[in-house]
């Protein structure tokens, strides 16, 4: 049976740093998602390639891996800012 949410072909980047420490600002999943984002009846839409969420209780970014396909440059921005950061990177190398 395979995982409805196809977490193999997502790369999970925790707002932690390899030290631990909390990475500020705190809204910065968000920054992120909201380049690919939609405004619709007042409402934000986050696109499934790249959405804010919280796992462990820290915020994170789901990033899937298609959006190299899609938007190379984007999905290197974002890979390269995380390694930059020293936060945490789940699936990068599945």
């Amino acid at each position: 049976m395979q995982d409805k949410d196809n977490s193999h072909s997502k790369i999970v980047i925790e707002g932690i740093t390899e030290t631990g420490e909390t990475f500020r600002p705190s809204d910065w999943a968000e920054r992120f998602s909201g380049s690919l984002s939609t405004f619709r009846n007042h409402r934000i839409y986050y696109s499934p390639l790249l959405r804010p969420s919280i796992q462990n209780e820290n915020k994170c970014l789901i990033l899937d891996k298609s959006l190299k396909e899609s938007n190379p440059a984007l999905y290197e921005h974002i890979l390269e800012f995380a390694h930059k950061n020293k936060l945490k990177i789940c699936g990068e190398d599945d």
